[in-house]
């Protein structure tokens, strides 16, 4: 096992945004630490190292437990894990289920379902991984997964306040600087980008850190629980917040889904699917809530270790 580290010198910066979603805001002064962290995410052939060295079993290639999802069809209660697909024309896009599905049998292993394989992908980011298996990685490597304060102020390289990675300019649909997704979604992409899935860690140039990735290609996991940014106050008006954390575990149940027990952590920097048609979250004040027993073909994660 080895990582390619780079050094993220911490300090103070903007973290949010205002300008688009409502749990992105409001912007607030914080400061992180410093630390070391990873140059791309987890690729299949780091992954396949840990398992290989500890067996571990990930969470899609385990049943689902029928107690934490009442009203399951016992159908779906088996190993897999959520897989997308082009649709064959326009749908709604408030209805995720359109492009969406349990996919039995789908796991790192299998990103595309139990006939496919690794071939041709060993340096792309794992995918179909929940946050007990990056965490379990973490451990078994001697690192652990970033908060999300951190990897916000990794992802953003020096440009404090900057609408992307790179800067304040999108280019996404005409010269693209990160594997996102081009053309009508979800029924039509162009490839532009070259990719229709995941890409290679390392493809596209670094950000001002030396760092791969941080917008596009997967969405990461990150170890705080989730919560509404619009509900926070402020405790501390008068200085930045010192490594701030996220909520409790208890406030991270979706209140849609009551029925439902299962907390979420933050997962941040968008995916291959992610367009300004629908999910405009290739940017580094983006984040979105994601179960924890829940893998899905476009998260994978990186890792970091903190002090010198």
């Amino acid at each position: 096992m080895s990582h390619e580290q780079t050094w993220i010198p911490g300090g103070e910066f903007d973290m949010g945004s205002d300008d688009h979603y409502s749990d992105e805001g409001p912007v607030r002064r914080v400061s992180v630490d410093g630390f070391w962290m990873d140059r791309g995410t987890v690729t299949n052939r780091e992954f396949a190292e840990f398992v290989e060295a500890t067996e571990h079993v990930t969470v899609a290639e385990v049943a689902p437990d029928p107690a934490l999802y009442p009203g399951a069809k016992p159908e779906d209660l088996v190993p897999g894990s959520l897989l997308f697909s082009l649709t064959e024309g326009p749908v709604d896009l408030r209805a995720h289920g359109n492009w969406w599905a349990w996919a039995r049998g789908t796991d790192w292993r299998h990103p595309t379902g139990p006939g496919s394989s690794l071939e041709g992908l060993e340096d792309h980011p794992v995918v179909h991984v929940a946050y007990p298996d990056a965490i379990g990685y973490a451990e078994w490597a001697g690192m652990q997964l970033p908060t999300e304060a951190e990897w916000e102020f990794a992802a953003r390289g020096g440009l404090d306040g900057a609408e992307f990675v790179w800067g304040d300019d999108d280019s996404q649909e005409t010269e693209p600087r990160a594997n996102t997704w081009q053309g009508g979604f979800p029924y039509e992409n162009t490839k532009l980008d070259g990719w229709i899935r995941t890409s290679p860690t390392g493809h596209y140039e670094p950000n001002g850190y030396d760092l791969y990735d941080m917008a596009g290609n997967v969405w990461e996991w990150t170890d705080d629980w989730y919560q509404d940014r619009s509900d926070v106050t402020d405790d501390a008006p008068c200085c930045a917040p010192a490594d701030p954390r996220g909520g409790s575990m208890e406030a991270s149940l979706d209140p849609l889904q009551p029925g439902t027990p299962i907390p979420r952590k933050v997962v941040k920097g968008g995916s291959h699917l992610c367009t300004i048609q629908y999910c405009f979250r290739y940017r580094p004040a983006a984040r979105q809530p994601q179960m924890i027993d829940t893998s899905s073909s476009h998260i994978g994660f990186r890792v970091i270790r903190r002090g010198e």
